[in-house]
């Protein structure tokens, strides 16, 4: 399954309506088992699906780390591989029944099914001091992260969600129908490659939610940023947590939401 789907469209203007062909980004569900028991339905944009499954994993606590996880596959018999499984390290026991979700996760939300905001309270790590920021390095990520935007270049419709280290320098991107998928993508990946992650910045391409705030902090990341605004739960998250949130990071300035410590100048 590729990550657009070819369709015939109308494109119509004042000047009237005609057929062409347009690329559409593609979604489909992932069904996440924990050994034979599902866990949940997640509303992904194909592709990525293991770095996917591990961040989903640990962002949501059902495991402290990579370690804990043996191997990530899909199931046999499924040709589509809409279907996979995350199977624990050697010595690592997990009631899947606690993580279990009655709801699947739609493309736009990260908590479905979740009773309450306590019950996504998930034991974070004390993040780390640093990184401490200059400014114009700051400012610069929003379009190197762009220039890899390429499902996006195509369709107009997919999320980007980028790691960075305090130089600027990009670690790893991805691209989802979901936000939240995007975020759990890159951080799958980064964590398949070293943990802990380290003083590092989330960057996404949309506004920074308390979902959003809290996979960073589960994950052990200081720093995220948005090119949009910053929700208020999302704020007062990162203050309680001692995580640094930037936000409308476009143009030539940026807000500094909580953290600003870790901006230098600030």
């Amino acid at each position: 399954m590729t990550q657009t789907t070819p369709r015939r469209i109308m494109r119509t203007t004042a000047h009237g309506s005609e057929s062409e062909a347009d690329q559409l980004v593609t979604e489909a569900p992932l069904e996440m088992r924990l050994g034979n028991t599902p866990l949940a339905v997640l509303m992904r944009t194909p592709g990525d699906d293991a770095d996917l499954l591990v961040g989903f994993a640990i962002t949501e606590g059902i495991v402290l780390g990579p370690d804990e996880v043996a191997k990530v596959q899909a199931i046999e018999g499924d040709p589509e591989e809409n279907r996979w499984e995350i199977v624990l390290a050697e010595g690592v026991a997990i009631d899947p029944e606690q993580f279990r979700r009655n709801l699947y996760t739609s493309s736009s939300c990260g908590v479905c099914g979740k009773a309450s905001i306590d019950a996504l309270k998930v034991g974070a790590p004390e993040p780390p001091s640093g990184p401490l920021l200059d400014p114009a390095t700051v400012l610069g990520l929003p379009s190197k992260m762009r220039r890899l935007q390429a499902t996006f270049e195509v369709t107009g419709g997919q999320h980007a969600a980028a790691v960075f280290d305090a130089g600027g320098r990009l670690l790893a991107v991805k691209e989802d129908v979901g936000r939240h998928n995007a975020v759990d993508k890159v951080i799958g990946s980064l964590a398949r490659q070293q943990w802990p992650i380290g003083e590092v910045i989330l960057l996404v391409s949309g506004r920074v939610s308390f979902e959003i705030v809290q996979k960073a902090a589960v994950a052990g990341i200081p720093v995220v940023g948005g090119v949009s605004a910053a929700s208020s739960l999302a704020v007062e998250t990162a203050e309680e947590l001692g995580l640094t949130v930037i936000g409308f990071l476009r143009d030539e300035s940026f807000n500094v939401y909580a953290g600003h410590e870790r901006i230098s100048g600030t």
